[in-house]
């Protein structure tokens, strides 16, 4: 069970919702050592100075800020703590929106967020009810290590779940794309708008996550306990590069005819 890495309160008008702060995911990527090839051995990362060659101690290091090429402002260390935002232990919430008006790139981390002793439970289930039955999620403030957050606070099941988001001058606007957009209005027949349509309903489910894996992560897990256990490695080739060209209307034909089959085969 994950443990809490907050507790604070959920604040909404004048309504406190004391609540613990616990992460809802486990990354599992698989991390490699840099060893040298020779022997083996563990590699070390060193703090060098590029002007002399010599390392550098922690305690000698300054942040820097290039504004120029070879040109640095440097930060100190109490100027940066005298600008953190003051360390409260409330989430603040600023307005209640539709889940529907938020464009899922904006999210980043989620977190659980649950009541912080049986006297918070009855205003925490106050305030996930009211929001179920409203369809709106919070917006909020928070502060955590030193870091100022915004925040989205949703109705999920029986609990609240906090995803970190994105301020709106850190997402890249579709406009300021250079390449991949289309130049202008593609003409799509009705056929083809019919047979997209067609096979988009033939792929419809239900959505499970349990369904899908990381199967690189999986290979990569499979190749390591394999040569742990001594056994030869045989590679396979490289997938072929797909073609740049198709015939659009051919693709929809067969994906439809391949859907269908495994239909009728499930």
């Amino acid at each position: 069970m994950p443990r809490s890495i907050w507790s604070g309160a959920v604040s909404f008008g004048l309504v406190n919702v004391p609540v613990r702060l616990a992460t809802a995911v486990r990354k599992k990527d698989v991390r490699f050592h840099q060893l040298h090839a020779q022997d083996g051995a563990r590699i070390e990362q060193r703090r060098v100075c590029t002007a002399d060659g010599e390392e550098v101690a922690y305690e000698d290091l300054v942040k820097g800020f290039e504004v120029g090429p070879g040109e640095h402002v440097v930060v100190t260390r109490d100027e940066l703590d005298a600008l953190d935002p003051e360390a409260t232990r409330t989430i603040d919430i600023l307005d209640f929106v539709d889940e529907a008006q938020i464009d899922p790139v904006y999210y980043q981390h989620p977190y659980y967020l649950t009541p912080d002793g049986k006297a918070a439970e009855k205003a925490y289930g106050l305030l996930r009810e009211a929001m179920a039955a409203t369809g709106k999620v919070a917006i909020a403030r928070f502060v955590m290590r030193s870091k100022e957050y915004l925040a989205a606070i949703r109705a999920v099941e029986s609990a609240l779940v906090l995803s970190t988001m994105l301020f709106h001058d850190e997402v890249v606007p579709l406009g300021e794309l250079e390449e991949g957009m289309p130049a202008g209005d593609v003409e799509i027949g009705d056929r083809e708008r019919k047979m997209a349509e067609q096979l988009i309903a033939s792929l419809t489910s239900d959505f499970d996550p349990q369904r899908y894996h990381d199967r690189y992560r999986e290979r990569v897990l499979e190749l390591i306990e394999q040569k742990a256990e001594g056994k030869a490695v045989v590679v396979g080739p490289a997938p072929a590069p797909a073609s740049g060209v198709v015939d659009l209307v051919a693709a929809l034909e067969a994906s439809l005819d391949g859907a269908q089959r495994r239909e009728k085969t499930a």
